[in-house]
C-alpha cells in the first residue's frame, strides 16, 4: 500500500535546469574582468611620494567652500567613486560642490618610517594648503570617513589652516571599546598584545595581513556575501554592486609600519586622543581645540566602528554648532549606496557659503 509522505510540501522539488543556470551565473561572475571604478572627472593638483591630491570640479558650482575628503589608511578611497549611479563624489559635484580628495597611495617597504605625524603634518597639511590655494578660498570643509575621520579630527585640532566645517562619518574616536574578537580586546586591555616586534620585522604591514585582520573582525559577515551572490547571481543590478564591493574589500593596501605602531600604541591601546594626551610632532592634539562646525554621522548596522566609539567627540570639542546623526546603513553601504552624499549635502549646504 502506497503511503503519501506528510513532508512532501516542506521539501521543494529540485529544478535541475534552474540550479545549473544559477551556478553558471556564479562561475561567470567570479571569472569576469574586474569592474571599472573611478568615473567622476578629476584633475591631479599635487603629489608627494605615493600620495596624490585630486580635484573633482562641480558640475555647476553652487557653494564657495570646497569639500576636502580624508579617507582611511587601511583601504583605497575609490569606494567614494565606485559606480556612476552611487558615487559619493559624483553626487556632491552634481549638487554643486567642488571636491578634493587626498589619496594616500600604496606604501612600500621604503615607507616603513612614515608615521601618523608625517602623514598629518607633511602630507595632509600640505594638501589642504594646496587645495585652498587651488580653490581660491580661505577655508575648507574637511570630510573624514572611518580612520580618515580620526585623522581629520586630529589634524583639525592642530591645524593652522581655517577649517570651517568638520564632517566625520563612522569614525573611531574612543578606543576603550571596539569591535573585534574577545581575546583581542582582552589582550589589549591586559597589555598582552605587543606589535612593536611585528612592525620591526615587517617594516610595512603586508596587505594580506590587513585583509586577514578585517576578516577576523567582521566574520562571519565577511564570508556570507558569497552565499548571497549564489542566491542572486541572475540579478544584474545586485551582481554589479556585489562585484564592485568585492573588488574593494579584497583590494587592501599595506600599512606603513611606523604609522601602524603609532595607531596601535597611542590610539587603540593608549586611547590618547580621548584622554587629551596625543602628540603629533611637537604639538598636542587636543580635541577641545576644535571650534569648527561639527557634523558626526554613525550607521545603525556598522559592525566595524561602534556608535559609542564615535559619540564622545561631541562632548570633547569646543564647537558651538555641532550635529550628531544616526543613519540607517552599514559601515561601507553608507558610501557604497551614495547615501553619504545626500546626508553631507543636507547639513553642509547651509554652511558652505551658497553662491
Amino acid at each position: 500500500m502506497e503511503v503519501e509522505s506528510p513532508f512532501k510540501d516542506l521539501v521543494p522539488p529540485f529544478d535541475y535546469k534552474k540550479e545549473m543556470n544559477r551556478w553558471n551565473h556564479l562561475f561567470n561572475v567570479l571569472n569576469e574582468p574586474e569592474p571599472k571604478i573611478g568615473h567622476t572627472p578629476r584633475i591631479e593638483v599635487w603629489r608627494k611620494n605615493k600620495s596624490v591630491l585630486w580635484y573633482y570640479p562641480a558640475k555647476q558650482k553652487k557653494y564657495g567652500i570646497p569639500l576636502f575628503f580624508v579617507y582611511s589608511l587601511f583601504n583605497k578611497p575609490y569606494i567614494l567613486d565606485i559606480s556612476p549611479k552611487a558615487s559619493v563624489i559624483e553626487g556632491l559635484t552634481n549638487r554643486g560642490y567642488d571636491v578634493y580628495l587626498l589619496d594616500w597611495g600604496t606604501p612600500g617597504y621604503e615607507d616603513k618610517n612614515i608615521g601618523l605625524d608625517t602623514y598629518i603634518e607633511k602630507y595632509l597639511s600640505t594638501a589642504v594648503k594646496r587645495a585652498i590655494r587651488h580653490s581660491g578660498c580661505e577655508e575648507v570643509t574637511l570630510v573624514g570617513y572611518c580612520l580618515g575621520g580620526t585623522i581629520a579630527a586630529i589634524y583639525a585640532s592642530i591645524a593652522k589652516e581655517h577649517i570651517k566645517n568638520l564632517i566625520v562619518a563612522t569614525v573611531p574616536i574612543d578606543f576603550s571599546t571596539f569591535a573585534g574578537p574577545d581575546k583581542w580586546v582582552e589582550g589589549l586591555k591586559n597589555g598582552d598584545i605587543n606589535i612593536d616586534r611585528f612592525v620591526d620585522v615587517y617594516g610595512t604591514i603586508p596587505s594580506s595581513y590587513v585583509e586577514a585582520m578585517f576578516r577576523a573582525v567582521s566574520a562571519p559577515v565577511y564570508f556570507s556575501h558569497y552565499t548571497m551572490l549564489l542566491s542572486r547571481a541572475d540579478d544584474e543590478k545586485y551582481v554589479d554592486k556585489w562585484r564592485r564591493m568585492n573588488k574593494w574589500t579584497t583590494d587592501q593596501v599595506p600599512f606603513a609600519g611606523e604609522a601602524f605602531r603609532q595607531l596601535f600604541n597611542d590610539l587603540i591601546k593608549g586611547n590618547k586622543l580621548v584622554k587629551g594626551e596625543l602628540k603629533i610632532g611637537d604639538k598636542n592634539a587636543v580635541l577641545k581645540n576644535i571650534n569648527s562646525n561639527l557634523f558626526v554621522i554613525s550607521s545603525t548596522n556598522d559592525n566595524l566602528v561602534l556608535e559609542p566609539q564615535s559619540m564622545p567627540i561631541m562632548d570633547l570639542v569646543s564647537s558651538v554648532d555641532k550635529t550628531y546623526k544616526l543613519v540607517e546603513a552599514g559601515h561601507v553601504s553608507l558610501a557604497l549606496s551614495g547615501l553619504f552624499a545626500v546626508v553631507v549635502d543636507e547639513w553642509a549646504s547651509s554652511r558652505s557659503n551658497p553662491l
